[in-house]
């Protein structure tokens, strides 16, 4: 996995959005004909299918050939298990139903719980809610917000819980969690999950289970590896926190009507980086800061005048909006497909720190199972770690 990272950081590392002709689409033009060619339907369909897009630009990129054998794991519960350890409706007040379903299926993945359970970031408890009928052992919630807390442990008391969440930063210095406990995680962030697994081993907890998310969430700017292996290795894969937001750009959740939004700003902002690379000429990016809300109730010119006063530049009165406004459209288009070849690298990455985890448990002493707790199609986020320290006699 990290070879083949390496070998082909041409691919993953640029962003299309900043970087409107990457150093890939002129080393390989006939790749990059292909995918400049494909139809709106085709990127639909690929972007619901990395594999089956792999597949058609193998012949251009032999190595894709390999994304579907790199990135196989083992499946750790299916939909009829997964079903018989999800709240049920009426039991689940206030879980939203995609977190509901994602708790039963963490859940069955993780069967049997035979030690007290302590569920990291627990938010309102929702995965803790959905355990406590599956365990042998009490659980309990930690939580650094308190406003969460106190939601959390009034939904508890409201359903006849057995169930206390903590306020608790899991981050300070000191912590000590209980004595034999099971730490586990449904997506927390970043620093949040890597301290988790550092915790565990430190006060060798026997076991830990935790499904990761939002990995680039940190406080370092360069990802510094967790096991001995990879930071002894020399052409171990330097990656900073701009690279991993690759890892958890995919999403398959979002609402039509937020999709819509989206694509209408991604517009806007590129046809506003075309104006600004002419009216500066420069030919790089340049940032601009999240719009306020009346920006978006306004149109493409409006749009440009306030990006244009936030970085200090005039605006020609002869300037053509609706020329810069067809070329954001078509620059959109072209994003589109370059970052369908990005995000065949997506998946590996994330692979990769997950396998970094995984090495670094089996360096503490853990037995260490990877694979994932659901289908991509309810969460993009469902590889599962879950690690159980080794007894030593």
């Amino acid at each position: 996995m990290n070879d083949w990272l390496q070998a082909h950081r041409e691919f993953w590392q640029p962003t299309p959005f900043t970087e409107p002709n990457p150093v890939w689409t002129r080393r390989w033009p006939e790749l990059s004909a292909k995918v400049d060619a494909f139809s709106g339907d085709e990127c639909q369909r690929f972007e619901n299918d990395p594999v089956v897009l792999a597949h058609s630009l193998a012949n251009w990129l032999p190595a894709l050939a390999e994304l579907e054998c790199l990135t196989a794991l083992p499946e750790f519960t299916d939909a009829i298990a997964a079903s018989a350890c999800t709240l049920r409706e009426v039991r689940a007040r206030d879980m939203p139903g995609r977190k509901r379903l994602q708790a039963g299926a963490f859940a069955a993945a993780v069967k049997p719980l035979n030690a007290p359970v302590v569920d990291w970031c627990c938010g309102k408890g929702h995965l803790s809610r959905t355990l406590l009928p599956l365990s042998e052992a009490p659980v309990t919630g930690y939580e650094w917000d308190p406003a969460l807390v106190e939601d959390g442990n009034r939904l508890a008391r409201r359903a006849g819980d057995a169930l206390t969440i903590h306020c608790q930063d899991v981050m300070a210095e000191g912590l000590d969690l209980p004595d034999g406990a099971h730490g586990v995680a449904l997506h927390a962030c970043g620093d949040l999950h890597r301290q988790l697994i550092i915790q565990a081993s430190q006060q060798s907890l026997p076991r830990v289970s935790l499904a990761p998310c939002c990995f680039h969430l940190s406080a370092r700017e360069d990802y510094q590896p967790l096991s001995g292996f990879a930071r002894q290795w020399n052409d171990c894969l330097k990656v900073n926190r701009a690279d991993l937001k690759l890892a958890v750009e995919e999403t398959v959740t979002a609402p039509a009507r937020v999709r819509k939004q989206v694509q209408t700003f991604s517009q806007w902002r590129l046809g506003f980086d075309g104006l600004q690379r002419q009216l500066r000429q420069q030919d790089e990016y340049l940032p601009v800061p999240s719009h306020p809300g009346w920006v978006a109730k306004g149109d493409f010119r409006q749009f440009c005048g306030w990006a244009a006063d936030k970085k200090g530049l005039t605006l020609p009165d002869d300037t053509d909006y609706a020329a810069w406004n067809a070329y954001g459209i078509q620059r959109l288009a072209q994003v589109r497909r370059h970052e369908l070849v990005r995000h065949l690298f997506r998946r590996p990455l994330e692979l990769w720190l997950v396998l970094d985890y995984a090495v670094f448990l089996e360096e503490q002493d853990y037995s260490v199972r990877l694979g994932t707790f659901c289908q991509r199609s309810l969460t993009p986020r469902n590889l599962l770690i879950d690690a159980t320290r080794a007894n030593r006699g």
